[in-house]
């Protein structure tokens, strides 16, 4: 009796099977994403897909985490990098018109877009996308407030009040591009939105 060896099973790509997730849930949001939607596209059976990640629940947070490291990472980045605090934010919104427009993936912002539509059954998802952009509203008024405080942002300038305009702003970026806007059109967005920046009196 002859034995066949088994080849080794193909190992599962779990890198892979995120950036899979990232874009159905990026496209579809997280209500109009299935498990059958998930399973077909990452090539795996549903108790994989739960051994793997957890629940669908579970994949997503895990999904919304690594595009914030990724193609989300842009935002702070930009602010980051750039010593002047005017020139973090033109950065920030000039390259959030070509990454919400790039035909590489789908557009607009995950965080944004992912939970448009929910039901009371998936409320939490809401909330937690929700608390993110929340959190980064926070973060932009700790930068001017920081930035009024040394003397590079006008006394007077309302730091919250021009964080929750950059975050509109961002946010209008977003669904523009789900709604077909090019990138050079929303690199006109960012120019003209530059144009509320406040100015020391007298200048």
């Amino acid at each position: 009796m002859t034995v066949t060896k088994r080849g080794r099973p193909r190992s599962f790509d779990r890198e892979a099977a995120l950036a899979q997730a990232t874009r159905l849930f990026w496209e579809y949001g997280y209500e109009g994403t299935s498990i059958a939607d998930l399973t077909s596209t990452m090539g795996i059976s549903p108790p994989s897909l739960y051994a793997a990640f957890g629940d669908k629940r579970s994949l997503f947070t895990e999904v919304v985490d690594r595009y914030g490291g990724t193609f989300g990472a842009f935002m702070g980045r930009a602010l980051e990098e750039e010593s002047d605090v005017r020139t973090g934010f033109a950065r920030m919104l000039r390259e959030a018109a070509v990454s919400y427009t790039d035909p590489l993936h789908p557009a607009g912002c995950l965080v944004i877009t992912a939970a448009t539509n929910y039901s009371a059954q998936t409320a939490d998802v809401e909330r937690d996308l929700r608390e993110r952009r929340v959190a980064n509203v926070r973060d932009f008024e700790a930068r001017l407030a920081r930035a009024e405080k040394a003397g590079t942002l006008p006394e007077g300038a309302e730091p919250r009040a021009l964080a929750v305009y950059f975050a509109t702003v961002v946010q209008g970026m977003s669904q523009q591009a789900r709604d077909g806007a090019s990138a050079a059109e929303l690199e006109r967005v960012a120019e003209l939105a530059m144009t509320a920046w406040p100015v020391p009196k007298g200048a």
